[in-house]
Protein backbone atom coordinates (compact mmCIF):
# COMPACT_ATOMS: atom_id res chain seq x y z
CA UNK A 1 0.00 0.00 0.00
CA UNK A 2 1.46 3.35 -1.05
CA UNK A 3 1.62 6.14 1.48
CA UNK A 4 0.76 9.67 0.55
CA UNK A 5 2.90 12.46 1.89
CA UNK A 6 1.31 15.79 2.56
CA UNK A 7 3.26 18.80 1.41
CA UNK A 8 3.28 21.81 3.72
CA UNK A 9 1.53 24.91 2.41
CA UNK A 10 4.69 26.96 2.94
CA UNK A 11 8.35 26.03 3.17
CA UNK A 12 10.37 28.38 5.39
CA UNK A 13 14.14 28.50 5.09
CA UNK A 14 16.52 30.45 7.32
CA UNK A 15 19.25 31.68 4.98
CA UNK A 16 21.32 33.52 7.59
CA UNK A 17 20.43 37.17 7.13
CA UNK A 18 16.96 36.55 5.68
CA UNK A 19 14.15 34.00 5.68
CA UNK A 20 12.68 32.66 2.45
CA UNK A 21 8.99 31.71 2.44
CA UNK A 22 8.02 29.51 -0.51
CA UNK A 23 4.33 28.97 -1.16
CA UNK A 24 3.72 25.34 -2.16
CA UNK A 25 -0.06 25.49 -2.55
CA UNK A 26 -2.57 27.80 -4.16
CA UNK A 27 -4.02 28.52 -0.70
CA UNK A 28 -0.60 29.75 0.48
CA UNK A 29 -0.12 31.88 -2.65
CA UNK A 30 -3.52 33.48 -2.09
CA UNK A 31 -2.74 34.09 1.60
CA UNK A 32 0.53 35.83 0.74
CA UNK A 33 -1.17 37.89 -1.95
CA UNK A 34 -3.85 39.04 0.51
CA UNK A 35 -1.62 39.59 3.57
CA UNK A 36 1.78 40.77 2.34
CA UNK A 37 2.29 44.24 0.93
CA UNK A 38 2.56 44.53 -2.84
CA UNK A 39 6.12 45.89 -2.86
CA UNK A 40 7.52 42.85 -1.02
CA UNK A 41 10.79 41.40 -2.28
CA UNK A 42 10.93 38.00 -3.96
CA UNK A 43 13.91 35.82 -4.79
CA UNK A 44 12.82 33.41 -7.48
CA UNK A 45 9.42 32.27 -6.27
CA UNK A 46 10.16 32.86 -2.58
CA UNK A 47 9.13 35.77 -0.42
CA UNK A 48 12.17 37.39 1.22
CA UNK A 49 11.61 38.35 4.87
CA UNK A 50 13.91 40.00 7.39
CA UNK A 51 14.40 38.17 10.69
CA UNK A 52 12.43 40.78 12.65
CA UNK A 53 9.27 40.06 10.61
CA UNK A 54 9.56 36.29 10.18
CA UNK A 55 7.93 35.29 13.49
CA UNK A 56 4.96 37.58 12.89
CA UNK A 57 4.48 36.13 9.40
CA UNK A 58 4.71 32.55 10.71
CA UNK A 59 2.15 33.39 13.41
CA UNK A 60 -0.29 34.87 10.91
CA UNK A 61 0.02 31.93 8.57
CA UNK A 62 -0.46 29.31 11.27
CA UNK A 63 -3.32 31.27 12.87
CA UNK A 64 -5.08 31.10 9.51
CA UNK A 65 -4.55 27.34 9.23
CA UNK A 66 -1.58 27.12 6.87
CA UNK A 67 0.96 24.38 7.48
CA UNK A 68 4.65 25.25 7.46
CA UNK A 69 7.73 23.18 6.92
Amino acid sequence: MATRTMQADVTVRNEGTIFLFTANTEIARAWISENVQEDATYFGGSLVVEHRYAAVLVGGMTDDGLTLD
